[in-house]
């Protein structure tokens, strides 16, 4: 919105002693308040118009390229690929849809998610034009109004993730063992790249000089996340996006919002329960720190990633993924006033499990007693926590990604492929997954 007037708390409110806060309240912010409200503000900011989608915009060297591009806050810092002509013509041959054609509109800045700017922003991401498939399908995920894109520029700064599943992963040759989720195979790299990137030019989350994207912190954007189907099929497990109700045969993309990651959980022992164990303390531990806006939104997707080694000692047991997710929801637990006095740090100073039972927002096992150190459940559902299979064959080790309760819930989209789909993949690449 052109001129609106925004009144600023001057300081930091969680942190600030409360005669500190009130007297800031009362002799700064408020009369801010006042003017906004009451003066007429007509300056509008000049901006510069955008080219058209097919328009060539600059001409020069490869140095020339970037500069100009970053100059004008179109890359993430990082070299880019020029996307020419002829780049963007061969990443449209492998998809069946116009370039016309439009996915979604991408709030903050509202702009079209089109098959066109799609090819351009894999041109620039370094993606091979066989990944055109794979980026608009992660396309069509972040513009479904239930991944919420319009969250991604919040102060806690969270990351989106790309898991991917089916027989894309071999075609394209995602890395799904050791290194998994390291910068370095070009398909899992660029594809994470390539997101980042679109939400920075098209949805607008920039940051300073820019606009948009308000992380306090932040993080850096997370490589494309492949899944080790072979050792799943090899336990009978369902596979992460069957669990999400696609067909084994389908290759599916899933995006989803990540907060923070986990330490490496190292688990040991010949039986399910040793892991499980270790899994719902660590894990369970780690999720607790936002379990409770996860609680009052009724929402909270965490992804738990299980090492081929690890995943096969549960299976031995008899047990799959679903029973793994029972354990944790069952045993992941944390004390209530802990919850509480995370929520008040946050912002949500009137957060009361009490008076949130008695509203009938969370269930009633939340408030079953005063003890201020009675235990709670920290995962909203068993069938909400994510379980994947991934990592080296040789290691006993684990991870997990802690989302930010609603921002960036799972999405999961079917890949299409065009009519005489041939991935072309480059032999050179390093075959080892």
């Amino acid at each position: 919105m052109e001129g609106l007037p925004i009144a600023e708390y001057q300081g930091v409110p969680m942190i600030d002693s409360t005669e500190n806060l009130r007297r800031t309240v009362r002799e700064v912010t408020v009369p801010r308040i006042i003017s906004g409200l009451t003066s007429q503000n007509n300056t509008r900011a000049v901006k510069e118009a955008e080219p058209k989608s097919d328009e060539i915009v600059f001409r020069g060297t490869l140095q020339e390229v970037q500069d100009f591009f970053y100059a004008r806050l179109w890359t993430d810092g990082l070299p880019i690929m020029p996307p020419t002509r002829q780049a963007v013509e061969e990443m449209l041959k492998f998809t069946d849809r116009p370039p016309s054609d439009v996915i979604g509109v991408l709030p903050p800045e509202n702009r079209q998610a089109t098959v066109w700017n799609t090819a351009v922003t894999g041109v620039m991401a370094g993606c091979r034009p066989e990944y055109m498939p794979v980026l608009l399908a992660v396309v069509e995920a972040v513009a479904d109004p239930a991944f919420r894109i319009v969250d991604a520029g919040s102060t806690p700064g969270w990351e989106p993730l790309i898991v991917v599943n089916g027989p894309i992963v071999k075609e394209l040759e995602f890395n799904h063992g050791t290194g998994a989720m390291r910068a370095g195979r070009q398909a899992n790299t660029s594809i994470g790249r390539f997101l980042k990137l679109y939400m920075r030019n098209i949805a607008g989350f920039r940051i300073p000089p820019g606009e948009g994207d308000k992380g306090t912190i932040g993080g850096n954007f997370n490589v494309a996340l492949a899944e080790d189907e072979d050792t799943v099929a090899e336990l009978a497990w369902k596979s992460f996006s069957v669990g999400r109700g696609f067909e084994a045969r389908d290759s599916v993309v899933t995006v989803q919002g990540v907060l923070y990651i986990t330490p490496p959980i190292l688990s040991g022992g010949d039986s399910a329960n040793d892991h499980l164990q270790t899994l719902s303390e660590v894990f369970g531990q780690l999720c607790s720190y936002r379990a409770y806006i996860g609680i009052k939104n009724k929402q909270y997707c965490p992804l738990l990633v299980l090492a081929p080694s690890v995943a096969r000692v549960i299976a031995k047991d008899g047990l799959a993924k679903d029973d793994i997710k029972t354990f944790l929801y069952e045993h992941a637990k944390m004390p209530a006033d802990t919850m509480e006095r995370y929520a008040w740090a946050s912002g949500h100073t009137t957060y009361s499990l009490r008076a949130l039972v008695a509203e009938g927002e969370i269930p009633q096992e939340y408030f079953q007693s005063d003890d201020p150190k009675r235990l709670v459940r920290i995962f909203v559902k068993p069938e909400m926590i994510g379980i994947l299979v991934a990592g080296d064959v040789g290691r006993n080790q684990s991870k997990g990604y802690v989302i930010n309760h609603i921002h960036g819930a799972p999405v999961s989209k079917k890949i299409v492929l065009p009519s005489g789909w041939n991935p072309k993949v480059n032999l050179a690449t390093p075959k080892t997954s």
